[in-house]
């Protein structure tokens, strides 16, 4: 029973039948096919904005490469301290644009407009420190939270005012856009985000991310950045399908749907169980749930795999984090449940 991440599980069929279809015939290489080539308008109708969209084969890199556009190697950019771009690129985004990363910290894994510009303060644009240029936020937050449309348009609004650009991590935007219950639209561009990383592959596609400007103005360097970075790939078209697979009849929103469900329906049975906490608000597919280090043991000892988020405490407990899927079996989250009770 594989809860420790929603990357565990396969593909969804309609993906893989874009890709045995697209697996016919011949196309023209390095982007220049017909799904490559339409999928700037795939995203505009769905995101209702004029829009640059440039596929790639991982989140880390639609990070980097969008970042790096915004940010000149003195720059910085401002983003949650235990952001994913923060603790788990292994420094891509700092490698690729060379700026610096500035983490703050916020409750549930989240920025405010407060926090933003304390850390500002100390930015006074002196020759001797780097400039801020970006923020980046996550949607879904890394804590399984996830911004409202007002928090972001306050955000945007600062970075507005301060002429920053606002970048927005959506590894998990599938996840937010169905908690939220609002238009794509509504969540990004109408609220000030600048450009995106649009994850697909925790919604159930193979490999496929996509790089979204909603100012193509701010594009005019990505596709070098992407040819240097080794994302421009010689059979683009088996990437674009897969994006045009999980656009089309909403797929990607069912299956963050699918999945905050389970996470749901989850947290809702672990918290009436004496030991267990929730930890943070559940919101989308992630569960956060502090329980005794023994609990967890026996747990695992069971057949369930989830990690541990933070080191046991001195209290004899550990804050655990259980991913939900989109192809997470009810029977599994059935037998989680049963674990926890024992």
């Amino acid at each position: 029973m594989n809860f420790a991440s929603d990357n565990a599980y396969g593909v969804l069929p309609h993906v893989w039948a874009a890709l045995q279809a697209a697996d016919q015939g011949t196309a023209l290489a390095y982007g220049n096919d017909a799904a490559t080539k339409n999928l700037t308008a795939r995203f505009a109708e769905r995101f209702e904005h004029n829009v640059a969209a440039f596929p790639v084969f991982t989140g880390t890199a639609a990070n980097a490469l969008a970042l790096a556009c915004l940010t000149p190697p003195f720059g910085a950019v401002l983003c949650h301290k235990d952001s994913h771009i923060m603790t788990s690129e292994c420094g891509a985004p700092e490698f690729f644009s060379g700026a610096k990363l500035i983490g703050i910290d916020g409750a549930d894994g989240k920025l405010t407009p407060e926090g933003i510009a304390d850390a500002l303060e100390g930015l006074d644009g002196s020759v001797h420190s780097v400039q801020p240029r970006a923020i980046s936020i996550s949607q879904a937050t890394e804590m399984g939270t996830a911004y409202s449309v007002q928090e972001v348009a306050a955000i945007g609004a600062l970075a507005r005012s301060k002429g920053l650009k606002l970048h927005l991590d959506g590894a998990r935007f599938a996840n937010a856009v169905a908690h939220l219950g609002v238009t794509p639209a509504e969540a990004t561009w109408k609220c000030g985000v600048d450009v995106m990383s649009f994850g697909a592959t925790k919604a159930g596609a193979l490999a496929a991310e996509a790089v979204v400007f909603f100012d193509p103005s701010l594009a005019g360097e990505f596709e070098y950045r992407r040819k240097r970075s080794g994302h421009l790939a010689s059979k683009m078209r088996f990437v674009s399908v897969q994006l045009e697979a999980m656009l089309a009849d909403d797929l990607w929103l069912i299956s963050g749907a699918k999945s905050n469900a389970l996470a749901t329906h989850l947290a809702g049975e672990l918290k009436q169980i004496p030991g267990m906490e929730i930890a943070y608000p559940v919101e989308t597919n992630m569960v956060f749930v502090r329980m005794p280090v023994e609990k967890a043991a026996r747990m695992r000892a069971g057949g369930a795999q989830f990690h541990d988020w933070f080191a046991p405490q001195k209290d004899g407990t550990v804050v655990t984090r259980i991913a939900l899927a989109f192809a997470t079996p009810d029977e599994h989250v059935a037998k989680l449940i049963e674990l926890a009770k024992a």
